[in-house]
């Protein structure tokens, strides 16, 4: 049985989902390791090892499968897919899931349903207000409003979002979008950080042994690509094998030409946003502020600072797919192999670079 429902927001009994840190220093909420069938990281045939330095300051030396026979015969497998938005990540997780039997956690759904899935419902809810009818009917609770955010449809959590830009144009203030936008990073660092959890959810409620999560495509932004000791990569790392999913030049395009077609609100590091807002407020000749256009505007940008940071994660955590070989890719054991292929050249970098 494949899951399609992996991250509805369901609450373990006792409570055992954290709430944010008061502090907002989401990198502590989860700092009990998980547990399989009565042992830490249980995992069969995968020996798990605490992260390390990089001695190196390339490859690391510590992944959780040693070598392409190690990752196909283990019987327990757990992927960390990351990527630019729109490289396959979703695609190659949904294949897993279709085709072999693989628990698909998505992180972006995650942020929707249970860290802001209550600000978007309110959002609905302000906007229906607006209208007499159905503010009687909401008063008197004679209707219920829900977003029907899913795994193939994240418009809801988009449209929260949103944009900043002049309001008549259906933007929002920048301040507020701002606020937002510090909402979601804190609801991605939690959400990624809970997979961990959900790793052996899957195994003690559902009986997975197979298990991905499909990660958001800003997770550049909430860790620190440079840094091998990572704190967020250090935890990934212990409990699932971390696969970089890399855009080709010819991908480059298509991703800023599909933007250019239908723009979507993005998550920004705060620096590099407000560097760019005012960059594209003193280049308007006149006072408006189109969110539409601040989109697009800001969406090639957006690229020459995100692959760097995802190349460095890359070096420093992953093993590498390659996005135009994933996109010819149609079945679970294809993308097994090509994984196990990379494990095998990621052990001849580490002999090359010792």
């Amino acid at each position: 049985m494949a899951c399609d429902y992996a991250t509805q927001g369901f609450q373990d009994p006792g409570g055992s989902e954290c709430p944010p840190a008061a502090n907002g220093n989401l990198l502590s909420i989860h700092a009990a390791p998980c547990s399989v069938a009565g042992g830490k990281h249980d995992r069969g045939e995968v020996a798990y090892t605490s992260p390390s330095a990089n001695p190196h300051g390339a490859v690391r030396l510590d992944m959780l499968y040693t070598s392409a026979e190690q990752f196909l015969e283990a019987k327990r497998k757990s992927l960390f897919l990351f990527g630019m938005s729109g490289v396959g990540k979703t695609r190659v997780a949904g294949i897993l899931r279709h085709t072999r039997g693989w628990y698909h956690y998505s992180v972006d759904y995650r942020i929707g349903t249970r860290y802001l899935g209550e600000h978007i419902s309110d959002s609905i809810r302000q906007i229906a207000m607006t209208v007499p009818a159905l503010s009687r009917l909401l008063r008197s609770d004679s209707i219920i409003l829900r977003s029907n955010l899913s795994f193939a449809n994240l418009t809801p959590l988009s449209e929260w979002v949103g944009a900043p830009g002049n309001t008549d144009r259906g933007g929002i203030p920048f301040e507020e979008y701002v606020r937002r936008q510090r909402l979601h990073r804190d609801a991605e660092v939690a959400a990624t950080l809970e997979a961990e959890r959900f790793i052996a959810r899957a195994k003690i409620v559902y009986g997975y042994d197979l298990f991905v999560c499909d990660s958001s495509g800003s997770v550049c932004e909430i860790a620190d690509p440079d840094n091998p000791e990572d704190e967020l990569f250090s935890r990934i790392s212990t409990s699932m094998l971390p696969v970089y999913i890399r855009a080709g030049e010819g991908h480059r395009e298509k991703l800023q030409q599909r933007f250019a077609n239908a723009p979507k609100p993005m998550y920004y590091n705060e620096d590099f946003l407000r560097s760019i807002w005012s960059e594209y407020r003193r280049e308007r000749v006149s006072r408006i502020l189109d969110p539409v256009e601040f989109l697009r505007f800001g969406f090639s940008r957006l690229l020459d600072w995100r692959l760097p940071r995802y190349e460095s994660l890359a070096r420093n955590w992953a093993v590498t797919l390659d996005a135009d070989r994933i996109a010819r890719i149609e079945t679970g054991e294809e993308i097994e192999a090509i994984v196990a292929e990379a494990i095998d050249g990621l052990a001849l970098e580490r002999q090359a670079s010792v």
